[in-house]
């Protein structure tokens, strides 16, 4: 019994107990259909009715999961879900049976943190509002009692409104001889596999390397020179590409916003 109520009380304070043994279970892919799979819930964070962590970012450096369009409907996955970040921004739906506080239907999350621990095969750390959503209404603070749940679970593709384009963050420490750029909103499969940049002028695209979470970055062999060409692959394969979405001028900490969606 006090066993279980450690486990309970680790979950609610914003995080889960590794269980010995769990093995992650295979990397969930952009292959897209009705089957749902088992996973084990939990939720994290200080705010238990909020977006998660604390500082609303996370492993794929966001940074702004409180506000929309994420609007707090967050989670972090374990390995097969996140991908060492190569699944940051993908959709899930998300729903639970028991307790007799869950609904019973489906809510739709973003990933954008890494669950550095697990309980299940698949184990999703969900926002406190993302793990109410999933109850009866008027019975979120109930369900959230509960600490850690079973659930199921299917990738689904993203939907943004039709005035959210794909945004680049130019990251802090960026200049001519470094470049990271943080990707997001992109819909469809929701996460990005290459970013390629091409500078005014070139004919030729440069890979950029996954940095970590959704920030990619180049080191180039001589200084770069905006404006930049930005070339996107989707995990599926889609491509989308906008010239000098990023301007001669430009600086770090900068929102560059493209005319360009998935």
């Amino acid at each position: 019994m006090l066993a279980v109520v450690a486990v309970v009380l680790a979950s609610m304070v914003g995080g889960a107990l590794c269980a010995m043994g769990d093995k992650p279970g295979p990397n969930i892919t952009a292959t897209y259909g009705d089957k749902w799979l088992d996973a084990k819930a939990t939720f994290y964070g200080s705010d238990p009715r909020g977006a998660a962590p604390d500082d609303h970012g996370g492993a794929c450096g966001y940074k702004d999961v409180d506000k929309a369009p994420f609007d707090g409907m967050t989670g972090c996955g374990n390995e097969p879900i996140f991908k060492d970040g190569l699944a940051c921004g993908s959709c899930y739906e998300i729903k639970c049976k028991e307790p007799a506080e869950c609904s019973g239907e489906p809510v739709l999350i973003k990933i954008t943190d890494k669950n550095y621990e697990h309980i299940a095969a698949y184990h999703f750390d969900l926002s406190g509002k993302a793990f109410g959503a999933m109850a009866k209404k008027g019975e979120e603070d109930k369900l959230r009692k509960a600490g850690e749940l079973m659930l199921q679970f299917r990738r689904v593709k993203c939907e943004y409104p039709s005035d959210t384009k794909i945004a680049f963050h130019v990251e802090k420490g960026s200049n001519p001889n470094y470049l990271a750029l943080l990707v997001k909103y992109a819909a469809g499969d929701g996460n990005i596999v290459s970013v390629d940049i091409k500078s005014k002028g070139s004919d030729e695209f440069l890979p950029m390397k996954q940095s970590w979470g959704a920030i990619w970055r180049i080191d180039p062999p001589k200084p770069l020179k905006g404006p930049f060409t930005i070339r996107l692959t989707s995990e599926s394969g889609g491509h989308v590409e906008q010239e000098d979405v990023i301007p001669e001028d430009w600086k770090p900490d900068t929102v560059y916003k493209s005319k360009i969606q998935f």
